[in-house]
């Protein structure tokens, strides 16, 4: 399961799944340095894991919509 960390509120995640669906997660099952943006994939004991090359791919996408509808 893919989760993606929308924003982080008074030690709790709100993360976003891949069916558009929002999960609240207390920020101390989740690993060390989770932040907003951050991609978090679980693995099948359902711990949490980040996935740093996902995160800078959806990061380099996000920018690249960016600048496509400000380029106009």
């Amino acid at each position: 399961m893919t989760l993606y960390v929308d924003r982080i509120e008074g030690g709790l995640a709100v993360c976003e799944t891949q069916d558009g669906e929002f999960l609240t997660i207390p920020l101390d099952i989740l690993p060390d340095g989770v932040r907003e943006g951050s991609v978090l994939e679980r693995d099948e004991a359902g711990s949490f894991l980040l996935n740093a090359e996902a995160e800078e791919k959806r990061r380099s996408e996000l920018l690249k919509r960016q600048n496509e509808l400000f380029d106009e």
